[in-house]
């Protein structure tokens, strides 16, 4: 019990995490208006908007600016922890599900054209599709979306 009050007594550390799970129910509610579609996965599932890793970094960072104030070396730690973590939405785990994208089109080609044994353009056999993970890193916009949650979390939780 000590520990769950403890975590709420943590203004910043539940600031983070409130940042993180207010960007994932707006994740399901923007998949529920745009695509119609009730998607219990964005709950827990990585890429969209907003970012909620870029909301629970911002979140984090501003929060500790609020209570440690921003010469501490703890904010300072938090901002450049949250420029890498914005960095690596938008660079290396966008990357990597573009990639993703392009190896399941090829790969599932070369499934479609390996089961198609009398070469007649139609699979002889069933093929199972390839379906590597796609959905992974944020556009620039959808890190903002969760840059600018993330901020209005961190001041609105302290309060």
């Amino acid at each position: 019990m000590d520990v769950v009050i403890g975590f709420f007594e943590n203004k910043v550390l539940f600031a983070a995490v409130l940042g993180w799970f207010c960007a994932q129910v707006a994740k399901v509610l923007l998949t529920l208006i745009f695509k119609r579609k009730l998607s219990v996965e964005r709950l827990w599932g990585a890429g969209g908007m907003p970012s909620a890793h870029s909301a629970m970094v911002c979140a984090l960072t501003v929060s500790l600016a609020r209570f440690d104030g921003i010469r501490s070396p703890v904010f300072a730690l938090a901002v450049m922890f949250a420029f890498v973590t914005m960095y690596d939405a938008m660079g290396v785990r966008r990357e990597t599900g573009l990639h993703a994208k392009l190896l399941n089109k090829y790969l599932n080609q070369l499934e479609q054209k390996n089961a198609d044994k009398d070469g007649d353009g139609i699979p002889d056999e069933e093929v199972d599709e390839i379906e590597l993970k796609e959905f992974i890193g944020h556009t620039p916009l959808e890190v903002l979306g969760g840059v600018l949650l993330g901020i209005l979390v961190g001041i609105l939780v302290p309060a």
